[in-house]
């Protein structure tokens, strides 16, 4: 649920006033009175805890922490007007159109559309059901387009209500960012970064990397997300998440992208005592496709990117082993695998304490080095703030010392002033 979502008409008066370069200008521009946009101005100096502006005779002039939440309002009122030019309003009636509506209309909609309908929305947000109804019903009338659909199972959000909400949260998302900015800048910090870790990362890259960042930024709250792949990649783009780290996807949308870091070689891995696992002059042999046919597999969730070499290892060889267990937990397989006979394709370094205690055994793959892809993955237009640039870095510097690291192609490159476009690409992976 959103709460970063503050008065849009006083966000809008920071952007005029910023582009403007004074109160007067600004009042014209946006149609409100001078003492409305000075109004406006003191409730975000408020809000924000530091001065925004100088006044002087010549002007507007934006203090330091002005020019940081200059460039993330702007940023967040254009994704609201991107939302709602989505939804079928042409750009100039979107611009007009934000000016009226409010933040408790905006949280409304994320609400009905993260919960599906009004009365679970409506207990989330500890409101009436009554004056959630109102405030989403309102905002479809300022924008002109109808947001909510009854159907058989009550009131819904349609496919408009979903687009917009999903540019409102990232909004959302920009004002956060915004306000972590400005506290730093004032010696304080109150950022925070969300990683979606897929199974790889958990084991061996994110934890000693968060530990890594934590020791420079103490305040800055971490938190790490798990779970299937496409309810992070959901999460990132709705700017719930910030960085995914893990296996890289070859289809993509289009609002994000990736950064390539290293490739995992993949192995066969089974019990220690396995009979596939017998040394021959201290060395495991890669076993054959019809031996690795006999046993019981572990098998990959379907869709992933390790599920396709595990089928692979099977194409055009005959029959493929019969049910395997498909597993996405580490932990679940891991106790399958020792418990058993039953083989597994998989990383090594993901069992890394396992074969180094002797309770697993890693045999070549048959065809030799099998890699996937491993990287990071941010929405396309992300500008991180500082301290995210640094807990990027330190992710890529835990890479670089466990010997992984193949010119990566960096995100966020170093030294880049906040708000300015990438200038490099990254690879697809």
């Amino acid at each position: 649920m959103i709460d970063g979502i503050w008065n849009v008409r006083r966000l809008s008066v920071l952007r005029a006033v910023a582009q403007q370069g004074s109160i007067s200008a600004a009042a014209r521009a946006i149609h409100l009175s001078q003492p409305a946009v000075t109004q406006a101005l003191a409730a975000l100096e408020r809000q924000f805890g530091e001065p925004l502006f100088a006044r002087t005779s010549q002007g507007a002039t934006p203090t330091g922490a002005g020019r940081l939440c200059a460039v993330r309002v702007a940023r967040a009122l254009q994704q609201i007007e991107d939302g709602l030019a989505a939804i079928g309003r042409q750009s100039r009636g979107a611009t007009s159109a934000v000016h009226g509506i409010s933040a408790a209309q905006l949280k409304a909609l994320v609400a009905v559309v993260e919960r599906g309908g009004f009365g679970s929305a409506a207990r989330s947000l500890g409101m009436t059901r009554g004056s959630l109804h109102r405030a989403a019903r309102q905002l479809e009338r300022s924008v002109g387009v109808r947001l909510f659909e009854t159907t058989s199972h009550g009131v819904r959000p349609s496919r408009e209500a979903e687009r917009l909400a999903l540019h409102v949260q990232l909004a959302s998302a920009e004002l956060a960012q915004a306000r972590a900015e400005v506290a730093t800048l004032g010696g304080a910090e109150r950022g925070r970064t969300v990683i979606g870790a897929m199974p790889l990362a958990r084991s061996v890259i994110v934890p000693a990397a968060v530990l890594r960042f934590a020791v420079r930024r103490p305040r800055h709250a971490v938190s790490i997300l798990d779970g299937p792949y496409e309810s992070m990649l959901d999460a990132l783009r709705r700017g719930l998440a910030d960085i995914l780290v893990g296996a890289l996807r070859e289809d993509l949308p289009q609002d994000v992208r990736q950064e390539y870091l290293f490739d995992d070689p993949l192995a066969i891995i089974a019990r220690a005592r396995h009979p596939l696992a017998t040394a021959r002059r201290g060395r495991i042999r890669a076993p054959t496709r019809d031996e690795l046919r006999r046993y019981p597999w572990v098998a990959p969730r379907r869709g992933s990117p390790l599920r396709r070499r595990f089928d692979a290892l099977f194409a055009g060889a005959g029959v493929p082993p019969s049910a395997p267990i498909e597993c996405n937990s580490l932990v679940a397989a891991r106790a399958i695998l020792m418990g058993s006979d039953r083989l597994m394709l998989l990383s090594a370094h993901q069992v890394y304490h396992e074969l180094a205690a002797g309770q697993l055994a890693q045999l070549p793959h048959p065809s030799g080095r099998i890699t996937r892809a491993i990287g990071l993955t941010v929405r396309r237009n992300w500008v991180p703030t500082q301290a995210q640039r640094e807990l990027i870095d330190a992710l890529r510097d835990q890479v670089r010392e466990l010997g992984l690291i193949q010119d990566p192609h960096p995100i966020v490159p170093p030294h880049r002033a906040p708000g300015r476009p990438a200038t490099r690409g990254t690879s697809p992976g």
